[in-house]
């Protein structure tokens, strides 16, 4: 599909604060990944020693998801309010211990209480990690400079399934836990003592009462539209990350070592894409409706066709490009509200952007382990089509740039929009 159009000037570099930031968030968001991709291909293991069903094995991601969306709100209301930094380290070192208590789990039960307490410790570092980016950041490089910490993602999809296979081989599924929390323990240290200051310019912003505006974001229906868009782009994402493994494994014969070298190739492409992704959001200041309804219809065709492959390689190279069309539209789903509203407010709006994305992580995992156990996992896969279609039909409901997002807002809201957010702003020097 052919790129939308760029302004013609060239974006200019990002900024030194910047740059610090997203090498600090990179880290602790393959980190959080990471942690949260282990169970994908440890389930097998996990369902042969505890005697689990698909269902109750959905379940056990299910839960974290649960646990993970609640979160989403009270986290950024307490970013707002304590502070972005704070939150980050918090979470960081909390669900750093409970990675390593899940490698402790004794029963179906125990796993189950551990990862509802994993999920909310990592629940509240999204939309605290948004507010430290966007304190550091200026409005015109927010989408760049989280496309390269979120591309963060895809790379430990990468990673995690080539490294978790050797340690199952040789240890056994828990010490892989372990051994992520160790890394977890590094990634807290530099960022406690690295992480810069916020941009000094960012006290002049703007700033109305916080309970006030919390309530007023929570009850505003253009940020909901926005985290439907996010509900369906992360359905794909969920779905077949979760389940894909276990397909293989179970239906295609192909051992973990095997399985782990085909899911890299989509997500590689997946962080290629989130990339591309926020510099179109950079380039046209939101304008997400240019990017998702093309992207979405190119998955929307190649999920169905993918759970019907007559072969492995096609199959991959299927689910390569859904999830490739896919991750284009991530950065350009958060633009606009991102760009639009004042550091001291992202928390919150971020939070609800995220919930949308986590309650998919909630409904495909259950849902496909339902219908892979009722009926088949072509079923299953089929399934995840919906999720194309919930993000273009909202992308078409959903405000455009700036202005027009404002323009739905009250009072309150457009009070603490910076003005620099419009995108007729020109760059500083």
């Amino acid at each position: 599909m052919p790129p939308p159009r760029s302004p013609a000037r060239r974006p200019a570099p990002l900024s030194a604060p910047a740059r610090t930031t997203v090498l600090l968030l990179f880290a602790a968001w393959f980190i959080d990944y990471a942690d949260r991709l282990v169970i994908n291909f440890v389930l097998p293991s996990i369902g042969d020693e505890f005697d689990l069903s698909r269902s109750q094995q959905g379940l056990v991601v299910s839960v974290f998801f649960l646990a993970y969306a609640v979160c989403q709100i009270p986290g950024g209301v307490l970013a707002d309010r304590v502070g972005g930094r704070r939150m980050v380290l918090w979470a960081l070192g909390a669900w750093t211990v409970f990675t390593a208590l899940t490698g402790l789990a004794w029963s179906f039960a125990a796993l189950l209480v551990m990862r509802v307490l994993f999920g909310l410790a990592q629940g509240v570092f999204p939309p605290a990690a948004t507010k430290v980016l966007v304190e550091r950041s200026r409005p015109q490089e927010r989408m760049r400079a989280n496309g390269l910490i979120l591309s963060s993602n895809s790379l430990a999809a990468v990673f995690t399934p080539l490294a978790v296979a050797p340690l199952v081989a040789v240890f056994d599924w828990r010490s892989v836990y372990v051994s992520i929390a160790a890394l977890g323990v590094f990634v807290y240290g530099a960022l406690r003592l690295r992480l810069p200051p916020p941009l000094a310019d960012r006290r002049s912003l703007p700033s109305a009462a916080p309970g006030a505006d919390t309530k007023t974001l929570l009850k505003w229906g253009v940020l909901w539209r926005f985290a439907a868009m996010m509900f369906g782009y992360s359905l794909i994402i969920w779905g077949l990350s979760t389940w894909v493994p276990t397909y293989l494994k179970d239906e295609r014969g192909v051992d973990l070592d095997a399985a782990g070298a085909l899911m890299a190739i989509p997500a590689l492409a997946a962080a290629l894409a989130t990339v591309i992704g926020g510099r179109w959001a950079d380039g046209t200041a939101g304008r997400h409706r240019r990017i998702v309804v093309p992207a979405m219809a190119v998955a929307a065709v190649a999920l169905p066709v993918m759970a019907n492959a007559s072969s492995i390689a096609l199959f991959i190279a299927l689910g390569t490009v859904a999830v490739f069309a896919a991750a284009l539209c991530y950065m350009p789903i958060m633009a606009v509200p991102i760009r639009s509203l004042s550091p001291a407010h992202v928390g919150v709006a971020s939070g609800i952007l995220v919930f949308g994305g986590q309650l998919a992580g909630i409904v495909a995992p259950t849902v496909m382990g339902v219908l892979a156990d009722a009926v088949s996992f072509q079923a299953a896969f089929t399934f995840l089509a919906l999720g194309p279609l919930i993000a273009a039909v909202t992308a078409c409901l959903t405000p455009q740039d700036t202005e027009t997002f404002l323009t739905a807002a009250d009072d309150r809201i457009r009070a603490v929009a910076p003005a620099a957010a419009h995108p007729t702003e020109k760059e500083p020097a």
